[in-house]
């Protein structure tokens, strides 16, 4: 594989409630053992059906904020065709059409470069679903 294109797998653990769970220090730690001081970009991805990937502030409230607006859109009741799982299951399986399952994020001098008060965060709604895997891709 060459220099240019490093990617991983990385498992998390996000339970057995919806949660956003923040990414950021990972795909830091991921780009200070592969990026070198390159610029480039890095790819966050989730091979799953029913999780997203996010840039929002945590821990201000933002994050419940987001959880909160994704009950109102999807609401965990049994209007949804796709039933199998948990009551409600269906809705986790609309959220990647609305918190899409990758991010592609620019990285200068071997860093990301985010705004002041973002941060790299998996939105998962699925509470059967408590081990994920992420794959982080870099290209520079």
């Amino acid at each position: 594989m060459s220099d240019a294109f490093t990617t991983r797998v990385i498992d998390i653990a996000t339970g057995s409630e919806e949660n956003v769970h923040d990414l950021t220090e990972r795909c830091a730690a991921f780009l200070r053992e592969v990026a070198d001081g390159r610029d480039g970009l890095l790819n966050v991805f989730v091979p799953h059906a029913t999780m997203g990937v996010a840039l929002i502030e945590t821990g201000a409230g933002s994050d419940d904020d987001l959880l909160a607006a994704l009950r109102d859109l999807l609401p965990a009741d049994d209007r949804w065709r796709h039933r199998h799982g948990s009551p409600g299951h269906g809705r986790d399986h609309v959220l990647p059409a609305i918190v899409p399952p990758h991010a592609t994020l620019p990285v200068i001098d071997g860093a990301l470069a985010l705004g002041t008060w973002q941060s790299v965060c998996l939105v998962d709604t699925n509470r059967d679903t408590p081990r994920r895997q992420v794959r982080l891709s870099f290209l520079g």
